[in-house]
C-alpha cells in the first residue's frame, strides 16, 4: 500500500513542480525542499483523509438535484421497478444449469457445412453489356473475342463475380488500346439495374482512347553488316507509323529471320527501348542488335544414335562447303531428315569454330544430332466397295534394312476379288536428294466379272514423289515392268475354260503438277498429271500399244465450312485394235475411285453375256461439295453430296455420247492422318446388270 501511494504522490509532485512555478511564480513564498528520503505525506495523514464508508452521506455530499436516500426512497424504487418490468419466469432450460464439459471431452471437429439445396441457391444475376468507344477504331471484335463478360454469356452467380468480370474487361480494353498505340486511354465502368427488369443489370464500359502515339526517331545500334543496310531494310518501320505492338513485334521478327538468312547464324535481337513524349504524342524507338560473325559452311558433323553417316547427310543437304550460311537451307535439311521417318528426334544447328575464311567471314560447322526411332513398322488398311467387295491391305516395313534409307517392304492384299503378295526394296534419296529407286516383285490373282487373271510382275523404277511431310510441286516417275499373266475372260470360260498366257514389257512414265495446300485433304489449288505407258508384247499374241491418261482436279474454298471439288479424266489406247489389247490393259470405269453409283468396272462395252469387256478410251467427271460441321464431334464430321459421270468406249477416241451419271451422298470423319470416307450412290436411269445402290468405304477423299 505504501509503495503504491508513494508512487502516486511522486507523480503528483512531479506535476506540481511543473505547473506551480507557472501559476504562482509572482506571489508564492520560496519553496522549502524536503530531504530526498523524507515522505511527501505521512501514512497517518493519508488515512485520516479517507471517508468512513460505514457513515451515511450527509446532505452536503449528495449530488445536486437528487433527494437524499432513505428507506422510503428505497421502497419507492423497488415499487417502480416492479411496475415497469414484466414478470420473468425462472429459467427452465436444463442445459443452463448443467456443468460445462471437460476440455478432454471437447469435440474439436468443426460442425458440418450447411449446403444449400437447389431450391435454396441464390438466384443468378442476368446482365447485358454495353461497350462504347471501340467501334470507330475497329477494335470491337478483338475486345469481344477476349471478353470475360461475353464468355459469361450474360449470367453471373452474384454481383461480386459480375464486378470482377467488369474489372477484367476494363484492363482488357486498356491493353487492346495500348496495343494499337493509345497509351493515354481511359476506361470508365458502371453497373446499373435495368429499369422494370428485376434481377437484371447492365454493365457498361465507356472508352476514351485519346491520341495515338506515332514513331518519331528510329535508332538501330548494331555493328556493320554486309550489305550495309541489311538490318534497316529488314525492319519495316518508318517515322510517322502508329506505334502498334503487333507491327513492332513483327518487324523485329523480320530482323531475326533476315540476319540468319544472309550469313549471320548467331545474330540476336535485344530488348527494344521506347521513349514516349506525351506532349507531342510521339515515340522514339531504339533496337539493339548483336549480329555476331558472318559465316560460311566448313563441314558437316553428326553425333548421337545414328541412322546414317555424314556422307548421306551431304547427299540430302541442298548446300555444301564454302556456301554462305543460310538458315532456310538449314531448315530445309532438317525437314528432309524428318521426312525419312527414321528418327525419334533430329536437330540441325550451326557450331562456331572461330576459324577465319579467306573472304573475312568465319567458318561454322553444321552439327546434326540424331536419335533413331524404331525402324520397323506394321500397318493395315481396310476398304469396301460394291462390286469389289472387302479389301484389306497390310504391310511390314523395315525402313533402314540397307542403310542409308534402304527399306524392305512386304505388302499383301486380301480382298473378295483380289489377292496379292509383293516384296520390294526402296532406296530413298538414292544418290541424289528426293530421288527414289524401287525394285519390286509381285504375285497377284484377281477374279472380276470381266476376267480372271493370275500373274507375276517384276519392276524397276526411279521417281520423285510427294510425302505427307514433304509435298512437292512437281513429281515424276519412270520405270520398266516385266509381266507374265495367265488370263481367262468370263466369256472364254463359259465356252470352254480357255486360258491364255501373256508376256509383256511395259515402260510407265508419269509427270504431275500439284499446287494444292494439302496432300490428303486439299482445300484450294489444282492437281494435274499425264501418264503414258508403252507396252510391248513378248509373246506375239497381240500388237504393241501405248496407253495414255490425263487427270486434273481442282479445289475451291467457298467459306470456312464448304469446299467445292471437281475432277476430269480422259484416256486413250493407241497402236492396236480393240481385240489385240489384253483385257488387263484396257480401260474400265465404275467404283469408288471412278464413277460412283456403279459397281467396280461396271461401265463400258459388254459381251453377249452382258459382262463388261473394257475399252480403248475413257472419260470421267466428278463434282462434289464438301461441307464440314462446326459444332458436331469437335468439327471433325462432314457431309459430301456428289454427282459423277463417265463412260468407256471401244474406239480409241472417246465419243462423249451415252454418258452415264451417278448421284449420291457421303460422310467424312476427319482425323490427323486423313478423312475416313463413306459414300453411298445410285446410278441414274439404271440398266440391267447394274447395281441399284453402291457403297464405298476408305481413307482419304475420293479425289
Amino acid at each position: 500500500m505504501l509503495k503504491t501511494v508513494s508512487a502516486s504522490a511522486i507523480a503528483l509532485a512531479a506535476a506540481l513542480t511543473v505547473w506551480a512555478p507557472l501559476t504562482y511564480a509572482q506571489s508564492a513564498p520560496p519553496v522549502e525542499i524536503a530531504p530526498a528520503d523524507a515522505p511527501i505525506i505521512t501514512d497517518q495523514d493519508f488515512e485520516s483523509a479517507l471517508p468512513d464508508l460505514d457513515d451515511a452521506p450527509n446532505e452536503d455530499t449528495l449530488v445536486p438535484g437528487l433527494p437524499p436516500q432513505t428507506a422510503e426512497t428505497d421502497d419507492l424504487v423497488t415499487e417502480t421497478v416492479a411496475e415497469t418490468l414484466p414478470d420473468i419466469p425462472p429459467a427452465t432450460d436444463d442445459a443452463l444449469t448443467e456443468p460445462l464439459p471437460s476440455l478432454a471431452d471437447f469435440d474439436k471437429a468443426p460442425p458440418p457445412a450447411v449446403v444449400a439445396t437447389a431450391d435454396e441457391q441464390a438466384p443468378e444475376i442476368a446482365y447485358d453489356t454495353t461497350l462504347n468507344g471501340l467501334k470507330d477504331l475497329n477494335l470491337e471484335k478483338t475486345f469481344w473475342d477476349l471478353s470475360a463478360l461475353k464468355e459469361g454469356k450474360g449470367k453471373a452467380a452474384n454481383a461480386v463475380m459480375l464486378r470482377a468480370r467488369l474489372k477484367q474487361d476494363e484492363v482488357l480494353a486498356l491493353r487492346v488500346l495500348k496495343a494499337e498505340g493509345y497509351y493515354d486511354a481511359t476506361v470508365v465502368t458502371s453497373m446499373e439495374n435495368e429499369p422494370n427488369q428485376p434481377g437484371r443489370v447492365r454493365a457498361t464500359l465507356t472508352v476514351a482512347p485519346g491520341t495515338p502515339y506515332r514513331l518519331d526517331e528510329i535508332v538501330i545500334t548494331a555493328g556493320p553488316t554486309t550489305p550495309p543496310n541489311l538490318i534497316r531494310d529488314a525492319l519495316p518501320l518508318k517515322t510517322g507509323d502508329t506505334l502498334i505492338a503487333d507491327r513492332v513485334v513483327a518487324a523485329e521478327a523480320s530482323v531475326s529471320l533476315k540476319l540468319p538468312e544472309n550469313g549471320y547464324p548467331f545474330a540476336e535481337v535485344g530488348a527494344r527501348d521506347i521513349l514516349l513524349d506525351n506532349t507531342t504524342y510521339t515515340a522514339d524507338y531504339t533496337l539493339p542488335v548483336e549480329t555476331g560473325p558472318r559465316a560460311r559452311i566448313r563441314k558437316f558433323t553428326t553425333e548421337g544414335r545414328q541412322a546414317f553417316g555424314v556422307d548421306h547427310i551431304e547427299t540430302i543437304a541442298r548446300f555444301g562447303e564454302d556456301d554462305l550460311y543460310d538458315s532456310r537451307m538449314v531448315d530445309d535439311l532438317r525437314q528432309a531428315l524428318v521426312a525419312t521417318n527414321l528418327f525419334r528426334a533430329v536437330s540441325v544447328e550451326p557450331v562456331r569454330t572461330n576459324a577465319p575464311a579467306p573472304d573475312g567471314t568465319e567458318y561454322v560447322d553444321i552439327l546434326v544430332r540424331q536419335q533413331t526411332g524404331r525402324p520397323r513398322k506394321l500397318a493395315a488398311d481396310v476398304g469396301f466397295s460394291t462390286g469389289q467387295g472387302v479389301l484389306l491391305k497390310g504391310s511390314w516395313i523395315n525402313r533402314n534394312w540397307r542403310p542409308p534409307e534402304g527399306a524392305l517392304i512386304v505388302e499383301t492384299t486380301l480382298g473378295s476379288n483380289e489377292q496379292t503378295l509383293g516384296v520390294s526394296l526402296r532406296h530413298s534419296n538414292y544418290r541424289k536428294r528426293d530421288l527414289t529407286r524401287l525394285i519390286s516383285t509381285e504375285l497377284a490373282r484377281s477374279d472380276y466379272d470381266t476376267y480372271e487373271a493370275q500373274g507375276l510382275r517384276l519392276g524397276y523404277s526411279l521417281s520423285r514423289s510427294s510425302t505427307p511431310i514433304w509435298q512437292k510441286r512437281w513429281t515424276w516417275s519412270a520405270g520398266v515392268e516385266l509381266s507374265a499373266i495367265r488370263l481367262n475372260s468370263k466369256l472364254d470360260k463359259m465356252l470352254g475354260d480357255s486360258w491364255i498366257n501373256y508376256y509383256t514389257a511395259d515402260m510407265p512414265l508419269k509427270l504431275a503438277r500439284d499446287v494444292t495446300d494439302d496432300l490428303l485433304n486439299p482445300t484450294k489449288g489444282f492437281r494435274a498429271s499425264i501418264e503414258t505407258t508403252p507396252q510391248v508384247s513378248l509373246s506375239g499374241l497381240f500388237g504393241n500399244n501405248i496407253k495414255n491418261q490425263f487427270d486434273v482436279s481442282t479445289y475451291r474454298q467457298v467459306n470456312d465450312q464448304t469446299i467445292l471439288a471437281a475432277r476430269f479424266r480422259v484416256g486413250s489406247i493407241v497402236g492396236s485394235d480393240y481385240v489385240d489389247v489384253p483385257l488387263t490393259t484396257r480401260f474400265y470405269a465404275g467404283g469408288g475411285g471412278s464413277v460412283r453409283g456403279f459397281g467396280y468396272q461396271e461401265l463400258g462395252p459388254r459381251d453377249v453375256s452382258n459382262t463388261p469387256t473394257g475399252g480403248l478410251s475413257l472419260i470421267e467427271m466428278a463434282f462434289e461439295a464438301r461441307y464440314r460441321f462446326k459444332n458436331i464431334l469437335d468439327g471433325n464430321l462432314g457431309i459430301v453430296p456428289f454427282i459423277d459421270a463417265g463412260q468407256v468406249y471401244q474406239d480409241k477416241v472417246p465419243g462423249f455420247d451415252d454418258i452415264r451419271f451417278g448421284i449420291g451422298i457421303g460422310a467424312r470423319y476427319y482425323t490427323n492422318f486423313g478423312p475416313i470416307r463413306i459414300d453411298i450412290a445410285t446410278p441414274i436411269s439404271r440398266r440391267d446388270g447394274e447395281s441399284p445402290v453402291s457403297l464405298y468405304v476408305g481413307i482419304g477423299q475420293a479425289f
